[in-house]
């Protein structure tokens, strides 16, 4: 990615599926590398939200099962409500966010899109990147942003351009993985149209593959990246 040099990775995912589905392959292949990866859970389901104690229950235990698919060094639950971040007064999301970033000092960090549909997704960004300014994190070298799908593209985001990746990473090796671990979780996944689907998920990899110039890919755009000692 950038560099023989190990790597600690964060991923931050606003509700579990997100990492799978805007970057399943890319963390693959971090692992393949030897990186380290943790993953940030924003918001969690609860009983008391509506939801029933079985698909709770039931939640725990994907969880468990893609975090041991991915081989993540660490689940980080963060556990706000899910769909309702925007009722959470910001600083209690930032601080939560900041006390994992003091236990991870990432090198690089994956983000989702701000302009996606989900408000959740708005806010998990916009906290992130609060907790990134280097002189709280010099460590940082690269934060980059993905795209997930029936969140990016259905979003009307269409005045200031949208989601435009400059960054795109091959997945051909990993993509068969990628749609294993995103089939553990039950319910998120229905028959194409839906954009949650095989079909959906392989289609979207071909799309940015062909902007590479590789059989499948996923895209991002790139935030920040920071060159210090080595080559340009």
């Amino acid at each position: 990615m950038t560099g023989s040099k190990k790597k600690n990775i964060l991923i931050i995912s606003p509700h579990p599926d997100d990492e799978t589905l805007g970057c399943g392959g890319t963390l693959l292949r971090h692992k393949m590398e030897g990186d380290q990866i943790d993953w940030v859970i924003v918001t969690e389901m609860h009983s008391k939200a509506g939801f029933s104690p079985s698909r709770v229950e039931q939640r725990e235990r994907e969880i468990e099962k893609v975090a041991n698919a991915f081989q993540f060094h660490k689940v980080h639950r963060l556990g706000f409500p899910t769909t309702n971040l925007e009722e959470i007064p910001r600083r209690e999301i930032v601080q939560a966010m900041s006390n994992v970033f003091q236990i991870c000092s990432p090198q690089i960090i994956y983000l989702p899109f701000p302009g996606d549909i989900h408000t959740d997704h708005r806010m998990v960004f916009e906290s992130a990147m609060a907790c990134c300014k280097w002189f709280r994190q010099p460590g940082i070298e690269r934060i980059l942003v993905y795209e997930v799908l029936s969140e990016t593209e259905l979003s009307p985001n269409t005045l200031n351009g949208g989601f435009q990746p400059n960054i795109f990473i091959e997945i051909t090796p990993f993509l068969d993985e990628k749609i294993r671990i995103l089939n553990l979780f039950q319910g998120e996944v229905s028959e194409f149209p839906f954009p949650r689907s095989e079909v959906g998920v392989r289609a979207l990899a071909s799309f940015r593959g062909l902007s590479a110039g590789v059989n499948s890919a996923e895209a991002f755009v790139m935030i920040k990246e920071v060159l210090t000692n080595g080559k340009l």
